[in-house]
């Protein structure tokens, strides 16, 4: 079995906590992708059936918490907003940013903002915004024009380590089409699965990625690793990580998959990754 997520710290690591939650070591800084730590429990249209796998003392101290969006609770809970205040510095959307005040660096699709360190075990990292679409491209719109809400993805940059896609609540393909023109040599995805539905929304289409599609994406930027969040831990989703497997292993993927069980490293180091 893989190591437990901890407070050490790696070059290169990814590990998911539950949910969309993941744990994202890289250049000796550490990130939080779209913090949800609260108990099982309900909220209305849907409920979230685990708990975190890992809890926020475990991997504290954090750089920052990379919020694909604010206005979903099962992307951002209650003790993820705890969390984020505790953490002090959120990268997310402008309209995101707008809402959460000082915490924010909020970021328009391919802006970026850059972590720098005065410790020499850790490199500057660059994270840039990558767009995503939160539903079906003819789906319902908010008051700002997005399908669904404002979401975000995002891209990380270091000299010397591979680049790494954080796909946030995306639905779709064309937005990935634009990520492999801005960035050809993305390498490792941290893909948001699951199919997520609401029966409330979109006539019950998939709001995140479903499995062909996830395969597809994989494709689509050339991937060498993939660590699958987003499939665990809340009603919403209707497709599993075996799902998702099924679909990789159809398109002659499989090898890119990269598990552990909940609250372990899925990958570490580089040669994991390739």
């Amino acid at each position: 079995m893989t190591d437990a997520i901890g407070r050490e710290r790696h070059q290169l690591a990814i590990g998911v906590v539950g949910g969309p939650t993941a744990v994202i070591d890289y250049g000796g800084a550490r990130f939080v992708s779209d913090p949800t730590f609260d108990p099982p429990g309900s909220y209305g249209a849907y409920d979230k059936i685990a708990g975190p796998a890992v809890s926020p003392a475990a991997i504290q101290p954090v750089d920052a918490v990379l919020l694909s969006h604010d206005t979903h609770m099962d992307n951002f809970d209650h003790a993820g907003r705890e969390f984020a205040a505790d953490v002090g510095t959120v990268v997310t959307g402008w309209q995101a940013a707008q809402r959460m005040g000082d915490i924010a660096r909020g970021l328009r699709p391919f802006e970026s903002t850059v972590f720098s360190s005065a410790a020499p075990e850790v490199a500057d990292v660059i994270v840039y915004a990558a767009p995503a679409q939160h539903g079906p491209a003819d789906g319902e719109r908010d008051e700002y024009g997005n399908i669904n809400a404002e979401t975000t993805g995002f891209v990380l940059q270091s000299a010397g380590l591979p680049t790494v896609y954080v796909s946030g609540d995306n639905a779709s393909i064309a937005p990935v089409v634009e990520i492999a023109d801005r960035f050809p040599d993305i390498s490792i995805g941290v893909l948001h699965v699951g199919a997520a539905r609401l029966s409330t929304k979109n006539a019950g289409r998939p709001l995140t990625l479903t499995a062909d599609r996830a395969s597809d994406v994989a494709q689509l930027l050339g991937l060498s690793a993939v660590v699958l969040v987003h499939c665990q831990g809340w009603s919403l989703y209707t497709q599993t990580p075996e799902d998702v497997r099924d679909a990789f292993a159809d398109a002659g993927l499989a090898s890119l998959i990269r598990s552990a069980p909940l609250g372990h490293w899925a990958l570490r180091g580089a040669q994991a990754a390739e």
